[in-house]
């Protein structure tokens, strides 16, 4: 059996697309969980989006000259983003799966990244060992929640939409949180339009990139974050992601209407800081 590992192109979409549906949908089905994407072409999007981005590390697997699945490393900070990585149904069980994730791994050692960072669904014990076997860490539990717009406004928390000259800020306020910041993503989602930042008492207390699976924020507090999610139109790619130990937060969110529809586990190789401030997760960390 010839495994043959290779740098993605844009191209690899079309057929990365399908294989990232059918593998994700033959695990929710086994489970009984919601499809984490509800068509191929939506997955097919989502590939066609990371394959041509400059800031996007992709691997396609090749069996026997045919293309059975991928992998991604987000490189645009510090601390890389791993996902999602999926595998052809029909050749799950093999090594295939390991191989992409050992090449996203050198990728990220060889380019010297601080760590690395991974966001699992907690009823899939297979990708669960496999991480563990790699050396990675369960730092959180995370809920994956959705529902319709909040439509919800709070005195003294104003929120709207980013601009380039709040990167320093943001920035700032992301240091104080993670260690770090996550300058490059902040920049694409300030052009995409779909940053957000929340004014209070005259400064940045909060941002988020967009309240969504693919998204992340960063706050002071939990008021912030309220701001940011009561404020969102809507909750793109089936929802967003909040640190289940956030029991304030959960239960605001749960008391509002939102629902819950299931636990992931963040996992992290490298280096990792106990986050001081109120914090949403995407599906890449």
């Amino acid at each position: 059996m010839s495994i043959v590992l290779r740098a993605g192109v844009p191209a690899d979409a079309a057929l990365c697309g399908p294989i990232c549906f059918e593998a994700f949908k033959a695990i929710d089905d086994a489970h009984n969980f919601p499809w984490d994407f509800p068509s191929p072409a939506v997955a097919t999007e989502v590939l066609a989006t990371m394959l041509s981005s400059p800031g996007v590390y992709a691997v396609v697997a090749e069996l026997e000259g045919r293309v059975v699945g991928s992998n991604f490393l987000d490189e645009r900070g510090p601390i890389g983003g791993i996902g999602p990585i999926t595998v052809d149904p029909a050749v799950q069980d093999g090594t295939i799966g390991r191989r992409l994730m050992a090449a996203v791994l050198e990728r990220a050692q060889e380019r010297r990244a601080a760590g690395v960072r991974l966001l699992q669904s907690a009823f899939h014990n297979r990708s669960l060992c496999l991480y563990a076997k790699l050396g990675f860490e369960t730092r959180e539990p995370v809920s994956k929640l959705t529902g319709t717009k909040l439509g919800l406004t709070f005195p003294g928390y104003a929120v709207r939409p980013a601009v380039a000259a709040d990167r320093a800020a943001c920035d700032a306020l992301c240091r104080r949180v993670h260690g770090h910041d996550r300058s490059a993503e902040l920049d694409d989602a300030i052009r995409a339009g779909t940053a957000r930042v929340v004014e209070h008492l005259g400064a940045i207390t909060a941002y988020a990139t967009t309240i969504a699976f693919f998204g992340h924020a960063v706050a002071e507090t939990n008021p912030g974050l309220q701001a940011l999610i009561g404020a969102a139109g809507e909750f793109p790619g089936g929802g967003f992601l909040l640190p289940t130990r956030n029991g304030e937060l959960f239960r605001w969110c749960l008391g509002h209407g939102l629902r819950l529809v299931h636990q992931m586990n963040l996992m992290t190789l490298g280096l990792y800081n106990e986050p001081a401030g109120a914090w949403l997760p995407s599906v890449l960390y």
